[in-house]
């Protein structure tokens, strides 16, 4: 009866279930449909056509309402019943989408009743006992914090100014000369994820039309960017046939960028691949870059855990800097610091001069405030706690060492142990590869016959997530790699 009042699309979807509805009682069944019911059903879908388009609706109604026999002698079974009844909602033609590779990964992992599975495919860190870590410096920054009573009031558009401060320092050194300057622009984001997000926007409204990005690169950096509006292209990264950097054909594809366009690249622990220019070879891709008149965006998201050495890790992207390039870079301190659901990450550009750069700020928190208008405070005050005091930031150090030696020695242990059974590929990829993840080279084929038959899950380009491998596990996943890969 109230119909009418609703959005015209939907009256004719309303309409269009009731003439289907109609078509159902009508047709012949050995219950014996209703006519007279078919004919009421009919005559509301009309009715509703006429009362929402008179012009044009009822004669699409009309030939919509041609009476079909029944395939099964039924009017209709349940499951008709139940898409029809979707035809009124305003979601009846959502599609289901595709699970989440990684998180199905996940779900299929825990539905997985074998004693001895073993879930390699997520990027967390987990101890040798394969749980969950967190860093005693996070448990005395968090006890800290607790004594502080500190209030839970909104942060800034731009975040944590304290945490925004240190986040910078961290990475670009504190003897940064465009930090000193204050040449700088950073706020605080939703991890990489969301600074990815922001930085995309403020390309696009600023002329950018599309992004390279590494061949292979993170999964979520494509539709991150293509969310934003950008078309993403990819450059040579990766010998997939030889397992190594494709340095050559990466250092011929910048030089055929177009001039001024937007190039990622990771700072260090190449996500998946693992493996890193060495400085020299990112001395030759900074010459490349600003040859082309480039524009940098870094992407951070493992200082300190890849090599258990942050200035290590930070040297690309402090070279760049050094060298003169305006870039952008966003950081994650999701790995490193182990605060995976705290959502903590930083995005800064280095500007010409301080105007520049606060104009450059003024724009990024623009696209911040509609979006999700501030960051959480939790995490960030976490991570500043730790970066302000000398010695917390010490424990952090050691601690980060901790977690790169123990994925550096399962590197060492899985190649180890693949080599002393005999197989007959080459597995040294595995050891010059750095960070959390290890590009095994197996295929798509082997990596399912690694699940189905021996419950170990990975994905399915054949990363293998280190920070699942443990002292308990490692012989077990050797043994089933060379299993798979050998036959």
């Amino acid at each position: 009866h109230n119909l009418t009042r609703r959005p015209e699309h939907m009256i004719h979807r309303a309409a269009a279930a009731l003439s289907r509805r109609a078509a159902a009682l009508a047709a012949p069944s050995s219950r014996g449909a209703s006519s007279v019911a078919a004919r009421a059903a009919v005559t509301s879908a009309q009715g509703v056509a006429t009362a929402s388009s008179p012009n044009t609706a009822a004669v699409s109604f009309a030939e919509s309402s041609a009476i079909a026999p029944s395939t099964n002698g039924y009017c209709r079974n349940f499951s008709t019943a139940a898409a029809d009844a979707d035809e009124g909602s305003p979601w009846s033609e959502f599609p289901m989408a595709p699970p989440d590779p990684i998180i199905g990964l996940t779900e299929a992992y825990k539905e997985d009743d074998f004693p001895m599975k073993v879930n390699v495919g997520v990027g967390a860190y987990r101890c040798d006992e394969g749980m969950p870590f967190v860093l005693p410096c996070v448990r005395k920054a968090e006890a800290i914090l607790q004594a502080s009573q500190l209030d839970h009031e909104y942060s800034g558009i731009a975040g944590c100014v304290d945490f925004v401060n240190h986040a910078l320092e961290f990475v670009y050194g504190a003897d940064s000369k465009p930090l000193h300057e204050g040449r700088i622009a950073g706020v605080q984001t939703l991890s990489g994820t969301g600074g990815l997000r922001v930085m995309g926007e403020v390309l696009k409204e600023f002329g950018h039309t599309e992004i390279y990005v590494p061949n292979p690169t993170w999964g979520n950096h494509i539709p991150i960017f293509r969310n934003s509006g950008l078309e993403v292209k990819k450059y040579a990264y990766y010998d997939f046939d030889n397992s190594e950097l494709d340095f050559a054909n990466l250092i011929a594809d910048i030089k055929k960028m177009p001039q001024g366009a937007c190039i990622l690249l990771h700072v260090c622990a190449h996500n998946p691949t693992g493996m890193d220019p060495t400085i020299e070879q990112w001395k030759e891709i900074s010459d490349a870059v600003k040859e082309r008149g480039l524009l940098p965006f870094f992407d951070c998201a493992y200082q300190g855990f890849a090599s258990g050495d942050a200035r290590k890790d930070a040297a690309p992207l402090r070279l760049f800097v050094e060298e003169g390039h305006n870039l952008a870079l966003v950081q994650s301190f999701s790995k490193n610091f182990g605060l995976y659901g705290q959502r903590v990450g930083a995005l800064s550009v280095v500007a010409n001069s301080v105007e520049e750069a606060k104009r450059v700020q003024s724009q990024l928190k623009v696209h911040i405030r509609p979006s999700y208008s501030n960051p959480p405070r939790h995490g960030a005050r976490i991570v500043s706690t730790i970066l302000k005091d000398d010695k917390l930031t010490e424990e952090f150090i050691e601690e980060c060492k901790g977690m790169a030696s123990r994925i550096d020695s399962m590197r060492t242990r899985l190649r180890g142990k693949l080599e002393e059974l005999g197989s007959t590929r080459d597995w040294s990829h595995i050891t010059k590869q750095i960070g959390m993840f290890a590009f095994s080279g197996m295929s798509k084929e082997e990596v399912e016959g690694l699940r189905d038959k021996h419950h170990i899950y990975c994905t399915l380009d054949g990363r293998i997530s280190m920070a699942g491998v443990t002292s308990k596990n490692v012989d077990y996943i050797a043994e089933s790699i060379y299993d798979v890969t050998e036959k």
